[in-house]
């Protein structure tokens, strides 16, 4: 029966073989080693060349009568690749007897370096004397390709690596520029009054979406803001820078909190329209001395109410429930609110990243009445402990602290108490 490639499995043959296949099965062996796709080549064991294949010949551009018992295998090699063989190569050859996959460049005719990878075997003769060296030799011009090319590509991506690290450098670098643009670079000295303030930033970018400021309206009056807008990063920046200078313009024309609250919200819906909505909230106020007191009077939109830590010990808190988010209507109601400071008293202002921080196991909200309590147990204390216990709170938190919190602490000094702790 005919195989289907035409041949004949009669006689023992291998099935569906044909002349021509047969015929390559009958290659000598050393038409093989003359034609193999590696060059072969053998040495005595100082390195004179005994013998060498055709295709290593083709390679170098040599005739068999330049190379066999007039060269040496160190000959063949470039002038690094001779120092290596006889440094290296050829002493551990001699040693261990084999050696696999040595990466070495040769010269051409031509002149071009080949590079090739060598595997070289000691034959030894029964006794174990040394008789002569086998080598095979495959070309590495591909993989040297490829090698320089991986190498380029590293390259590229450290420098790809190191420009990137450098243009994180100078963006960190603008964002610490525009936060700092964003507050007070320290608070003003209001005469007979202590201050103090932190700020912690939650996004990665260190660039924040709560403000604050303290200024002077006239030599009697101070007015203060404290504000929270939504989102965070370089949109929440923009929103805040925003807000604050709308707030401060708008205080220094009019003393009225609620009045500079009304055009901030003016100024949000007239800048966010359409699609892309942006709120904030805040409390507005403005201090004015009287003798040993100061008069407050604040107004807030849909932002945490003010605590007053008193002398006495007691904590008022300041409502100003039915205030509204500021951005979102153009008829959005804001309520004020007056209280007096006596010596010893201190004003809080927080935003809610402090009371929406997550505690415990359960992850649940701090909470406002956690917040009265952590100051209960603190009034009567100045602004400036008034802070460092809230900041030590705040670190606390660890990463249940996921939201920007700003504060801001105004006081007088209690009578007993001598000097200025004011900082900013």
């Amino acid at each position: 029966m005919s195989s289907g490639t035409g041949g004949s499995d009669s006689g023992g043959g291998i099935p569906g073989t044909d002349a021509a296949f047969s015929a390559l099965l009958e290659d000598s062996a050393e038409e093989l080693y003359e034609s193999a796709p590696c060059g072969y080549l053998s040495t005595l064991m100082d390195g004179t060349i005994a013998k060498i294949n055709a295709t290593l010949l083709g390679w170098l551009g040599l005739s068999r009568d330049e190379v066999v018992g007039r060269m040496r295998f160190s000959d063949l090699l470039t002038v690094g690749g001779r120092l290596y063989h006889e440094t290296h190569f050829a002493p551990l050859l001699r040693m261990q007897g084999h050696l696999g996959g040595i990466a070495l460049e040769m010269r051409t005719a031509a002149g071009p370096r080949l590079p090739v990878l060598v595997t070289s075997t000691v034959k030894t003769s029964d006794d174990g004397d040394p008789l002569l060296i086998r080598t095979t030799v495959f070309d590495a011009t591909d993989r040297r390709a490829y090698e320089k090319e991986l190498l380029r590509a590293r390259r590229a991506a450290d420098e790809a690596r190191r420009q990137a690290e450098a243009d994180r450098e100078r963006l960190r670098e603008a964002l610490a520029v525009l936060q700092q643009s964003l507050l007070p670079a320290i608070l003003p000295d209001i005469p007979g009054m202590e201050t103090a303030c932190h700020y912690h930033i939650a996004s990665d970018v260190q660039l924040g979406g709560d403000f604050y400021d303290l200024f002077p309206l006239d030599d009697n009056r101070f007015a203060f803001f404290l504000g929270d807008v939504c989102g965070k990063g370089p949109q929440a920046a923009a929103l805040t820078s925003l807000a604050r200078y709308t707030l401060r313009a708008a205080a220094l024309h009019d003393a009225d909190p609620a009045a500079n609250l009304r055009m901030l919200n003016t100024v949000l819906l007239d800048r966010y329209t359409g699609d892309d909505p942006r709120y904030c909230t805040a409390v507005v106020g403005v201090l004015e001395r009287a003798g040993d007191t100061t008069h407050v009077h604040l107004a807030s939109g849909g932002h945490p109410p003010a605590l007053v830590l008193r002398e006495d010990g007691r904590v008022d808190h300041l409502s100003t429930r039915g205030g509204m988010l500021i951005g979102a209507l153009p008829a959005a109601q804001f309520v004020s609110v007056r209280t007096t400071l006596h010596p010893g008293d201190t004003l809080l202002l927080y935003t809610d990243g402090l009371t929406e921080a997550r505690i415990g196991e359960e992850r649940d909200l701090y909470g406002d009445e956690a917040l009265e309590s952590f100051a209960a147990d603190l009034a009567p204390a100045p602004p400036r402990r008034v802070i460092d216990a809230l900041t030590a709170l705040l670190h606390g938190f660890g990463d249940g602290l996921v939201d920007d919190t700003a504060l801001l602490a105004l006081g007088l000094p209690a009578p007993t108490d001598t000097g200025s702790e004011t900082s900013a």
